[in-house]
C-alpha cells in the first residue's frame, strides 16, 4: 500500500517517511536534536536513508526542510522516491541505481524545528541557507537590511497602516528587486530578524557536514538536489545553482538538468546569490570531488506576499506569548504560502522532482564513467 506523499504536519511527514522506508526494506538513521520538542510535543529529528550500493563511488544527496516549513514539498518527493521500485529495485530485481552504480542519500527534514513549528528558520532563528560561511572571517555586512529591520519586524502584528505605507514607499522608491535583495542575501547583525545567518555553524549545518563525511568521502562524483518552495510561478520548479560554485560546475549542472537551469551569476533567476547556502557544505567538505549541486524552487504565492508571511513568522518568533488564535493564524498562513493543498500543484511537484532525480542519476553515471 502506497503512503500518501504530502503530509499536514512534520510529525505526520516523519511517520510517513518511516513507513515508506520500512515498506522499501531500508534502514533509517535518526539524528535527534537534544532538549527541544516540536509543536505537537514530538521528538525533533533528521531521518536519513541510503539507497543503492554501499560501495558506490557516485552519490546523489536529496535534502528536504532546509527552510523548515518548505519541507512538505521535499518530504513528499522523498517519500515518492522510496516507493519508486523502478529506480531503487525490488525483490532481487536490479534497479536503476545499481545499474548506474549510484547511491542516493535521502536526508529528511534537515531543519526539523522549522518544519515542525511551521517556521522558515531553525531553533536559533538561523536561516540554514545563510549559515555555511567561514565564521573565522569578518561577517558580511548588509546595510540595506539594517535600514529596513525596524520596519520588517514591527512591534505589533498585523502591521499598522503607517508600517504598511513605509514598506510600500521603500518598494516604490527602490524597486521590488532591491527590496528582495536587501532581505534575502542574508544578514548577520540582527538575531531576531529575517534571513539571519547566525554566529557559528548550527546543529543542522554541522549534521550535514557529518553526513557528507560519513557517506561521500569515498565518492568521486557527488550530486545534490535541495528541495525548496516559495519563489516563482505556482507549480513551476525553477532549477537554481547558487553558492560557491565555479564555471565548470555550472556547465555540468546545465548538462544534467537542462539549459533552463538558472543562476544569479548570469541573471537568469529571480533568486539572490545568497551567501552561505547549505549546498556549500559539500563544496568545502569535498573540494577534490566532482560536485554538481542545485536547489529546485517550486513556485507558490507572489514574492511580496511570501516576504510578508516571513515577516509574520519573524514577529511570532519574537512573541511566543501571542494569543493562540493569532499564532495559529500566522502559522497557517506561512504553511499555505509554501505548500498548496491542491492535487494539481502537488502532482506538478512530484513529476518534476522525479525527472530531476533521474537526470541527476544519469548525470552522475556519465560523470563518473
Amino acid at each position: 500500500m502506497r503512503t500518501p506523499p504530502f503530509s499536514n504536519s512534520y510529525l505526520q511527514a516523519r511517520e510517513r517517511f518511516a513507513a515508506a522506508a520500512a515498506q522499501a526494506g531500508v534502514e533509517v538513521s535518526r539524528y535527534v536534536i537534544p532538549d527541544i520538542v516540536g509543536r505537537e510535543g514530538e521528538t525533533l529529528a533528521t531521518d536519513v536513508v541510503r539507497l543503492g550500493g554501499a560501495d558506490a563511488r557516485r552519490l546523489l544527496i536529496l535534502t528536504s526542510g532546509t527552510h523548515g516549513v518548505e519541507g512538505f514539498c521535499g518530504s513528499a518527493a522523498q517519500i515518492a522516491l522510496l516507493e519508486d521500485e523502478g529506480l531503487r529495485g525490488v525483490r532481487g530485481v536490479r534497479g536503476r541505481l545499481d545499474a548506474a552504480d549510484v547511491a542516493i542519500l535521502v536526508v529528511h527534514a534537515i531543519n526539523p524545528y522549522g518544519f515542525s513549528w511551521l517556521s522558515r528558520t531553525n531553533e536559533d532563528n538561523v536561516d540554514l541557507n545563510r549559515n555555511s560561511i567561514d565564521f573565522t572571517q569578518p561577517l558580511p555586512v548588509n546595510e540595506a537590511y539594517a535600514d529596513l529591520h525596524a520596519l520588517l519586524v514591527p512591534p505589533a502584528w498585523p502591521p499598522s497602516d503607517d508600517n504598511r505605507r513605509a514598506i510600500a514607499d521603500y518598494i516604490a522608491t527602490h524597486g521590488e528587486a532591491a527590496y528582495q535583495r536587501a532581505l534575502t542575501i542574508g544578514q548577520y547583525a540582527f538575531a531576531d530578524g529575517l534571513f539571519y545567518g547566525g554566529r557559528e555553524p548550527v546543529w543542522s549545518t554541522r549534521l550535514m557536514r557529518t553526513l557528507i563525511e560519513t557517506h561521500a568521502t569515498a565518492c568521486d562524483a557527488i550530486g545534490w538536489i535541495d528541495f525548496h518552495t516559495g519563489l516563482g510561478p505556482p507549480g513551476h520548479g525553477e532549477k537554481i545553482c547558487v553558492g560557491a560554485l565555479d564555471a565548470d560546475e555550472l556547465a555540468r549542472a546545465r548538462a544534467w538538468w537542462g539549459a533552463d537551469l538558472a543562476s544569479p551569476f548570469d541573471g537568469t533567476t529571480v533568486a539572490s546569490n545568497v551567501g552561505g547556502p547549505l549546498l556549500d557544505t559539500l563544496r568545502t567538505t569535498r573540494p577534490e570531488a566532482s560536485v554538481t549541486a542545485m536547489a529546485i524552487e517550486y513556485g507558490t504565492v507572489p514574492l511580496i506576499d511570501m516576504l510578508h508571511t516571513l515577516r509574520a513568522d519573524a514577529w511570532l518568533r519574537q512573541h511566543p506569548d501571542a494569543p493562540d488564535a493569532l499564532a495559529s493564524s500566522i502559522r497557517k498562513s506561512v504553511q499555505g504560502a509554501f505548500c498548496f493543498d491542491d492535487p494539481i500543484w502537488q502532482g506538478q511537484i512530484l513529476g518534476q522532482a522525479r525527472v530531476a532525480i533521474l537526470q541527476a542519476v544519469t548525470g552522475l553515471e556519465r560523470t563518473g564513467a
